[in-house]
């Protein structure tokens, strides 16, 4: 307060002094207000840097716990790369899921323990509508055991795509790796065109099976999504070990009796120590060995299996195998598929199965959207966990697999560059190692936006592929949203890290998983209720929702007359 005095001048000055004082505070409190918006920033980095020290701190540990040697000299290699000028490869580390880390705190674990008791609830659901509507206990899953048809036949298709890739890519990779230098061997470009054919009719053949024995959509999405994993780990296999074949060169009978001695020398000190022959750990992470042409076949066997698309001769293994563990994680799978069952009769069925049955409007078709958006999202995240975490963590326990890292924290993303890099590791360690860095190395470094799309582009027809071959229909909405809309999100959202961005991706989630759910539901239910006699390629590629509608039926007036004459 300033106080006013009967004196003029003495009241001037002292309400001058005043405007000052007020003008100084008020200046004060815009400093004061600017230090705490930069201290809250400052403190947001500090913690963001100190969680990736710790983290690295806590993979090193991991490492010098497994018996091999930190990644510190492959960060240095990571690091010298990109000065370079090239791209750092894929490192496999020793290190566990984000789920299964997260899952130790309580707090998380209730969230799962929330989900176990939805799923039990929708079981009570389904029991008691039985008993009330039918008078008795039917537990019928016509649904699971109609979409899971034909599994005999499914598995004998499996089987063969197994047996071509073990007893057609290795022995034909290791007679080219090893005879090139002969005289009289088939010419590089030869084997080159074989390799193409080799994948061209792998790619038809299943297609094929599928489409002859008429199997059903999960059936079809089993020998499909096999089908596509065996050709990414083939061509992984063929490029991560042709430079290694290129730089090959056979050896004198010498130079193998000198090596045979070596290697004699070596296994009788350390039997003489009482040591054992067989490898340690450390060796998991030993480079490509140029001096064979060909890695052995159990390499190439546990690659088949091992949950990763990157070939390497080794891969960092735990020490044990916890069956227990295994079981768990299976379990978890089962109670997924029982989950999305009863997504899809509760949430799914119910609203489209009358599709072409009732008029079709802008407001039946979006409240269709916005009924779908909360299944649709539901079933993204229950599918993510059955086979991104304990599908392939059960898998990897079984192969002694300690690299579990098969996706990061999309959930906490703030652009959608983000989320596609961290939703699923396993193939983005593919698409950037085989196509993002390889188109690069052709087109040239200044070219990677061109890259960029064309990995995109690749993934978006391999999930539109898929989607095809199982419904047998094309319908592009899912390749529009992923190579089209996701790509302009992409750069839409990468602009800074606000969680509101985080907001704006969940939300879009919801809204692209309800359009799916929708749309896709909407055109398999018109295929059922507007059945077509033509069965023929155009047919396959017109989309029959568009035409399939009921329309209010109005009795033409010449029946009318008809029947009142009569």
């Amino acid at each position: 307060m300033c106080n006013t005095s009967p004196d003029d001048d003495i009241n001037i000055s002292v309400s001058e002094s005043c405007i000052t004082n007020r003008m100084n505070n008020a200046h004060l409190q815009q400093i004061r207000d600017k230090a705490q918006s930069l201290r809250s920033e400052f403190v947001e980095q500090i913690d963001a840097h100190l969680e990736d020290i710790f983290a690295n701190f806590l993979d090193e540990v991991d490492g010098s716990k497994s018996g091999r040697s930190t990644p510190i000299l492959e960060e240095a290699d990571k690091k010298r790369k990109k000065k370079n000028g090239e791209l750092p490869d894929k490192a496999f580390v020793a290190r566990r899921s984000v789920l299964t880390e997260l899952l130790e705190v309580s707090h998380i674990k209730t969230i799962q323990h929330i989900f176990i008791a939805i799923l039990i609830i929708f079981s009570l659901n389904t029991i008691v509508y039985d008993i009330v509507e039918a008078g008795r206990l039917k537990l019928n899953f016509e649904t699971i055991t109609w979409a899971f048809g034909k599994f005999p036949v499914v598995m004998w298709v499996w089987c063969l795509m197994l047996m071509s890739t073990m007893l057609v890519i290795f022995p034909a990779f290791h007679s080219w790796s090893h005879n090139r230098h002969k005289v009289g061997r088939l010419p590089d470009i030869v084997w080159s065109f074989l390799y193409m054919a080799y994948q061209l009719a792998f790619l038809v053949l299943p297609m094929q099976s599928i489409l002859y024995h008429d199997l059903p959509p999960a059936s079809t999405v089993c020998v499909v999504t096999e089908q596509i994993r065996f050709m990414m780990k083939t061509h992984s296999f063929v490029r991560e070990n042709i430079p290694r074949a290129l730089v090959y060169k056979p050896h004198s009978d010498n130079d193998l009796n000198e090596k045979y001695d070596e290697d004699s020398d070596v296994d009788e000190h350390a039997y003489s120590e009482g040591g054992s022959t067989t490898t340690s750990d450390s060796s998991n992470f030993a480079p490509m060995d140029d001096s064979t042409a060909c890695p052995g076949f159990s390499q190439f066997l546990y690659f088949l299996f091992a949950p990763t698309l990157v070939y390497r001769d080794h891969y960092p293994r735990t020490p044990s195998i916890r069956w227990h563990y295994v079981f768990s994680n299976f379990l978890q799978v089962i109670g997924c598929l029982f989950y999305t069952y009863y997504v899809f009769e509760r949430f799914c069925m119910p609203v489209f199965q009358n599709f072409g049955k009732e008029v079709l409007s802008i407001r039946n078709l979006t409240l269709s959207v916005f009924s779908s958006m909360l299944p649709g999202t539901l079933v993204l995240i229950v599918a993510f966990f059955a086979i991104l975490h304990s599908w392939l963590n059960a898998f990897a326990e079984m192969l002694r697999f300690a690299d579990r890292m098969f996706y990061r924290d999309w959930w906490n993303s703030t652009s959608f560059s983000n989320y596609y890099r961290t939703w699923n590791i396993v193939v983005h360690d593919w698409l950037y190692t085989y196509v993002y860095k390889d188109s690069i190395k052709v087109l040239g470094p200044s070219k990677r936006t061109l890259g960029m799309f064309s990995t995109f582009l690749l993934s978006a027809i391999a999930h539109e592929y898929v989607l095809i071959i199982s419904l047998r229909f094309f319908y592009p909405v899912l390749f529009l949203m992923f190579a089209g809309i996701g790509v302009s999100f992409m750069f839409l959202t990468d602009r800074g890290s606000a969680r509101g961005w985080n907001v704006f991706m969940w939300v879009s989630l919801f809204i692209g998983n309800g359009l799916l759910m929708c749309l896709y539901s909407q055109e398999w239910y018109a295929r059922i209720n507007c059945p077509q006699d033509s069965s023929d390629l155009i047919d396959m590629f017109t989309p029959r929702s568009w035409s399939c509608s009921s329309t209010p039926h109005v009795s033409p007036p010449t029946l009318q007359v008809s029947n009142q004459s009569q």
